[in-house]
């Protein structure tokens, strides 16, 4: 399929004795969001962060825009997490000695971008997401739903074309939650990034434009949901 941007094939991963994954396999498209579920322990995570490069699986391969992650070197690897991959985790993972603006505009610098031009950036993204009020304070003074906003704008800033998030609204209440995900989505598919969005909620599930099943640390492809 041509217009396949990011696939895993028979990915098998464990840690010590306990396999995580064991044959699993799924493409995600242009554009299009999919949602990976399953139980606690079912391999989910693990499968998201071998997509994003983040782990190494033990065999299988992932292919990214043409390019096998594994041929690639960590150095590589970590640039491609910066400018063309996104990641949103449950808890954000915000650095707390730096402001939002300056979370936010962390993967342009760390790129060599200016600082000036950076914090510009950023501070247009927290604008998007609607959260500008807090472009000066810390992680430590704003509330769940608005830093997971400020960590799905340090997400979005580079560009990037696909959005890993993992659990992105595991620690947030319901209107928190439906808010961060429809900031996410809506921002998304303005830019035609793809989501790799990582839930065990069926609410959260329900943004997707298909579903991918792990169980056992194996997958079940689902037709669209929508």
């Amino acid at each position: 399929m041509t217009d396949v941007l990011l696939s895993g094939t028979d990915l098998r991963k464990s840690f010590g004795q306990t396999p995580a994954l064991d044959g699993a396999s799924m493409t995600v498209r242009r554009g299009e969001i999919v949602a990976v579920m399953g139980p606690s322990g079912s391999g989910k995570s693990t499968l998201l962060h071998c997509l994003a490069g983040i782990v190494a699986p033990e065999s299988g391969s992932v292919v990214y825009a043409g390019q096998e992650l594994s041929a690639m070197s960590d150095k590589k690897r970590s640039a491609l997490r910066r400018t063309e991959f996104g990641l949103v985790f449950q808890f954000g993972q915000l650095v707390p000695e730096l402001s939002c603006v300056e979370n936010v505009a962390l993967p342009l610098r760390l790129s060599g971008v200016a600082r000036k031009e950076a914090e510009r950036v950023a501070k247009d993204w927290l604008g998007r997401l609607e959260v500008d009020a807090a472009a000066d304070k810390r992680p430590g003074e704003v509330s769940g739903g608005q830093g997971q906003r400020v960590a799905v704008a340090r997400a979005l800033v580079a560009a990037p074309k696909v959005i890993f998030a993992d659990e992105p609204t595991g620690a947030l209440d319901s209107l928190n939650g439906e808010q961060v995900m429809r900031l996410l989505v809506s921002t998304a598919k303005e830019t035609g990034a793809a989501i790799v969005l990582v839930t065990h909620e069926p609410r959260v599930a329900a943004y997707s434009d298909r579903e991918v099943v792990v169980r056992d640390g194996r997958t079940r492809q689902v037709e669209l949901v929508q």
